[in-house]
C-alpha cells in the first residue's frame, strides 16, 4: 500500500515514462514525470511533497547523478534511486557513496521495484519525522542538555520547571543510564540557586567510611591519613544543591546521621564536636526500589519521606521510542565531528534496528554504540555493518511482531491477514502505536488509517498511545 506517496520519475525515453507512470499509478502512487534533468529540477524546486525520485542515469544534458547533486544544493533531497541500462560496479559505488538511496538495473524488475520504493518511502517518512523533531528541539531548545520530544519527557520538563524554583527535596528514580544526573542538574538550573554550585556524590562508588568523610568532611587526626582538615560536600554545596546519586546504597548508620542533618540542617565533621550549619537543596537519585528496601530493613522510611517531597521518574529509552531518532542524530553529529568522519545520516534498516532494540543500558548504551559505530563507519551513511558486533547481534535479535497463527485450511483474505498482523503487533507493543508503526514500517498516521479502515480498536494491548 503506497498511501498516496509522490514519486518523481525522470527519464528521457517517453516509452519508459509511460510504462512507469501506469505501473506506479496502479500501485497507488501519485506520479510526477520529467523527460530531462532540467525539467525535473524545476519540478523539484516547486514541489515540496516529493517522497522519492526515480531517475535514469544517462540522459542528454544533465545526468541522473548530476540531477541529484543539483537537488541537494537546493535542499535535502528525498531518497534518490538511480536506474540505468549501463550498470558498472564503479558507477554504482560512486552513486552510493554520494548518498543515492538505491541503484536499479534496466530492464527494471517490476517485482523488485515496489519493494525498493516502499523502503525508500519509509526512509522519507523517517527523515520527515526526524526533521519535525529537530524543529521542535530547535524551537524549544534542548532542556538543559537533555534531548527529548516525546510526551513523557515533555511532561517531565514541565514538572522540573514547576518544581525547580522551590527548595523542595526531589527524588529522581529510573534505570541505569537514563540520565538522572542530567535531570538533577536541570532542576538546579531551574532553581533560585543556579548561580551557586551543584555538588555531586555517588553513594555507590565509596565505602561507608569514605562516603561519610566525603559528605561531612573531617578534621585532622580523625583517622589514619587525615593530615589536615577537609571540608565535606555538604559544606561545599552551601547555598547551592547537593546531588546524592544512588542513595539506596547508603548504609543504615550513615542514613541515620544524614537524616539528622535533614531535620535541622546541622552536622559535625568526622572526628569533630563542632556543629556546622549549611543551607542546601537536596536532590537524590536511585535505580533501586526504596519501598522494597524499607520492607527488608535496608532503608529508613523516615529518610524516604524527607528526600521524596517530589518524585520524578525518568522513563527508560524503550518507553520513549520517539526520542531514539533524535538522540541518534545528535550523537551521530557529535561523534562525527570528534572523530572526523563525514556522515550524512543513518540507513533506514539501521534506524529501524536501533528503534526496535530495547536498550537495557538506556541512553548511555545508545551513546556508546554510536561512538563505536562512527569510528567503524565506512560510507556516507551508518549501516548495520558499522554497528559493534555485540550490539548488532542484539538489535537484529530484538523482538519483532509475533508471527500470525496458522492460516486456516480454507485460507484467509489479505484484509484478514493485515488485520491480524496489526493486532498482533499492537499487542506486542502493549498498545504503543508509535512503536507499532515503526515495527510495521509505516507512519503513525498510516497506522491510524489502517486501524480505522479495518475496524481495529485503538486500545489493543494495554497502554493506549504509549510514550
Amino acid at each position: 500500500m503506497a498511501e498516496f506517496k509522490t514519486i518523481l520519475v525522470v527519464d528521457d525515453r517517453m516509452s519508459t515514462l509511460k510504462v512507469l507512470m501506469l505501473f506506479l499509478a496502479d500501485n497507488g502512487y501519485q506520479v510526477l514525470q520529467a523527460s530531462s534533468g532540467e525539467e525535473a529540477l524545476r519540478i523539484f524546486a516547486e514541489r515540496l511533497d516529493i517522497d522519492v525520485v526515480l531517475a535514469d542515469l544517462k540522459m542528454p544534458g544533465m545526468s541522473g547523478l548530476d540531477l541529484y547533486r543539483r537537488m541537494i544544493d537546493i535542499r535535502p533531497a528525498p531518497p534518490f534511486i538511480i536506474m540505468t541500462a549501463f550498470a558498472t560496479v564503479e558507477s554504482a559505488v560512486k552513486a552510493m557513496k554520494e548518498g543515492v538511496a538505491d541503484y536499479l538495473i534496466k530492464p527494471l524488475n517490476f517485482e523488485e521495484l515496489p519493494i525498493v520504493l516502499a523502503k525508500a518511502c519509509r526512509q522519507a517518512e523517517m527523515a520527515r519525522e526526524l526533521a519535525s523533531l529537530r524543529r521542535r528541539v530547535s524551537e524549544e531548545g534542548t532542556f538543559h542538555g537533555i534531548i527529548g520530544a516525546s510526551p513523557a519527557m515533555l511532561a517531565i520538563f514541565d514538572m522540573v520547571r514547576t518544581v525547580g524554583p522551590t527548595d523542595a527535596s526531589v527524588l529522581i528514580t529510573g534505570e541505569t543510564g537514563t540520565g538522572k544526573e542530567l535531570m538533577a542538574r536541570a532542576i538546579h538550573q531551574e532553581s533560585e540557586r543556579r548561580d551557586k554550585t551543584i555538588v555531586c556524590i555517588n553513594c555507590a562508588a565509596l565505602t561507608e567510611s569514605l562516603l561519610e568523610a566525603e559528605l561531612f568532611g573531617y578534621v585532622r587526626g580523625a583517622f589514619t591519613g587525615a593530615h589536615g582538615d577537609k571540608a565535606g560536600r555538604l559544606e561545599m554545596a552551601d547555598g547551592g544543591t547537593l546531588f546524592l546519586d544512588e542513595i539506596g546504597n547508603m548504609s543504615l548508620a550513615l542514613q541515620t546521621k544524614f537524616l539528622r542533618f535533614l531535620q535541622d540542617g546541622t552536622f559535625e565533621p568526622v572526628g569533630s564536636t563542632e556543629t556546622k550549619q549549611v543551607d542546601v537543596r537536596l536532590v537524590a537519585a536511585t535505580n533501586a526500589d526504596l519501598e522494597a528496601q524499607i520492607a527488608s530493613g535496608r532503608f529508613i522510611h523516615d529518610l524516604l519521606y524527607r528526600i521524596e517531597v517530589i518524585a520524578i521518574k525518568v522513563p527508560p529509552l524503550r518507553e520513549r521510542v520517539e526520542d531514539i531518532p533524535l538522540l541518534v542524530d545528535h550523537f551521530l553529529s557529535q561523534y562525527a565531528g570528534r572523530y572526523k568522519r563525514e556522515l550524512q545520516g543513518v540507513s533506514t534498516e539501521t534506524m529501524q534496528a536501533l528503534t526496535r532494540y530495547s536498550w537495557p543500558g538506556n541512553v548511555r548504551e545508545l551513546k556508546n554504540c554510536l561512538a563505536s559505530s562512527v569510528i567503524l563507519s565506512k560510507g556516507p551513511r551508518l549501516n548495520l555493518a558499522d554497528l559493534p558486533e555485540k550490539t548488532k547481534a542484539k538489535t537484529l535479535a530484538a523482538p519483532c511482531p509475533a508471527p500470525l497463527e496458522d492460516i486456516p485450511e480454507g485460507g484467509m483474505t489479505l484484509r484478514d491477514m493485515e488485520c491480524d498482523l496489526i493486532s498482533v503487533t499492537l499487542k506486542r507493543c502493549r498498545g504503543n502505536k508509535t512503536l507499532a508503526a515503526k515495527m510495521l514500517g509505516i507512519s503513525r498516521k498510516g497506522l491510524y488509517e489502517k486501524m480505522e479502515r479495518l475496524g481495529i480498536k485503538g486500545n489493543a494491548g494495554s497502554n493506549g498511545e504509549g510514550a
